[in-house]
């Protein structure tokens, strides 16, 4: 792909010099040049020269309902003539209790206190600590360790990364890691023959709980991605999984983290993914898709009982941590248009429909002979690439790349090409999707 303008190099040069970029090696914009990013509408991006770009991946799975909806837009422009930010230590304000009070009430009041902060790994981080400190208050000091899954994913920040299972992000830092155990993933991929995805979940949870048998009394937590592993390239799992470990953390006395931060707010069919296991869990952490893309937001919700193991007059006692912009009003004031919209377009039914066309439409990748495992649950479409090594090399880059000569922001993982658009495509939209990510596939591995 070419830049057309001097303008658009000016930016690209601009950047290149002075902005280091995420999950990127720099190196590789000398030959696949940065994007320069002018505006948005709807489901689109447009760069400086006005050529757009379909945002099939919600910018990182954060767009819910597109970019400058005016709904959204709305709320934040009324919020910025009220409050823009206050500390929330001694202090506290509307946006944020409503905020907490309506999450809470989709839980059924189950997970009834909220803890906020900024990006989803800082939740990640809250609630391994809350777990490790709330067996502390109750006299178990010794559980301190944790669980995650094969191929699991849970931020980049140092905890984090101790429960993250993807050696690309973790063996660089892997000295300054607290190890965790790690166990079989429910992938429904890994299904041998004559298996089901639920039999693979079964498996899974029996190698689980030969480790809790084992370790229970020094285990603290055990943190999932609820019905589909993203960064281990979207691995789906059947739901029984979620009640199987459920049963095993309660019968182990373990609390049991759910890491729906890419995965919640609708994404997976129902407004938290753990509903779809008919569980919930004792923390669960929301980011991303919360504030409807527009501000930096996350929160861990969790139970009276968690809340009231720090509930004490001893200040060492209480769960001591901070943010300087947690609960911020904006962000607040976007995530409450955000669940506003979700209530007034009945979304996550409309949602089924939508994802029915859109599936309908992709059956021609579904059925093409360079395809595995396609795969969709909710508002998530998955394949993945049947290669050769020398057609795999570079295959996600060079995808990406083909992809925006076709309009499309799509940005695979390894051989893993996955869909997670907003929630607001129309019907031309969604044909179109499916048209150029065929086209783009067929272009890429050559068939």
């Amino acid at each position: 792909m070419k830049l057309n303008t001097d303008k658009q190099s000016d930016w690209v040069a601009r950047s290149l010099k002075s902005v280091w970029h995420p999950c990127t090696q720099m190196q590789h914009h000398e030959t696949v040049p940065l994007i320069p990013v002018s505006h948005g509408r709807g489901a689109w991006l447009y760069d400086k020269d006005g050529r757009r770009y379909l945002d099939a991946i919600s910018s990182w799975w954060v767009n819910l309902f597109g970019h400058a909806n005016p709904r959204i837009n709305a709320a934040l422009r009324d919020q910025l003539d009220r409050l823009e930010h206050a500390m929330l230590a001694g202090f506290t304000h509307e946006p944020v209790i409503t905020l907490s009070e309506q999450l809470a009430a989709r839980t059924g009041h189950r997970l009834g206190h909220c803890f906020y902060a900024s990006d989803g790994a800082s939740a990640v981080e809250i609630a391994l600590k809350m777990s490790f400190h709330t067996w502390r208050n109750n006299g178990q000091s010794g559980k301190q360790e944790f669980v995650c899954l094969k191929g699991g994913y849970h931020g980049e920040t140092v905890g984090a990364l101790a429960v993250t299972d993807v050696a690309l992000f973790r063996d660089a830092y892997g000295p300054m890691l607290r190890q965790a155990h790690v166990v079989a993933t429910p992938d429904a991929r890994g299904a041998r023959d004559g298996e089901t995805a639920a039999d693979v979940a079964r498996r899974a949870a029996a190698e689980l709980e030969t480790l809790l048998r084992d370790r229970g009394d020094r285990i603290a937590a055990v943190i999932v991605e609820p019905l589909v592993q993203c960064a281990a390239g979207m691995a789906m799992h059947d739901p029984s999984y979620l009640a199987e470990v459920r049963t095993l953390c309660d019968r182990y006395q373990v609390h049991l983290i759910a890491d729906e931060i890419a995965v919640g707010c609708g994404r997976t069919g129902t407004f938290f993914a753990c509903e779809q296991g008919g569980i919930w869990p004792d923390f669960l952490c929301l980011s991303k898709g919360i504030s409807g893309g527009y501000l930096p937001l996350s929160l861990v919700m969790t139970t009276d009982a968690i809340f009231n193991a720090f509930y004490d007059p001893e200040v060492a006692r209480g769960f001591l941590h901070s943010h300087s912009y947690t609960g911020n009003p904006l962000a607040c004031r976007a995530a409450l248009a955000t669940l506003a919209i979700f209530d007034e377009d009945d979304v996550i039914n409309a949602n089924r429909g939508r994802a029915a066309r859109l599936s309908a439409a992709l059956a021609p990748l579904a059925a093409h002979h360079a395809v595995a495992n396609f795969r969709q649950r909710g508002m998530i479409w998955a394949f993945d690439a049947v290669l050769d090594e020398a057609a795999a090399a570079n295959f996600s880059r060079r995808f990406f790349a083909a992809a925006l000569d076709h309009e499309l922001l799509l940005r695979p993982i390894g051989r893993t090409v996955y869909l997670m658009p907003p929630y607001i495509l129309d019907e031309q939209e969604i044909e179109g999707l499916a048209a150029r990510t065929l086209t783009v596939f067929e272009q890429v591995t050559g068939n």
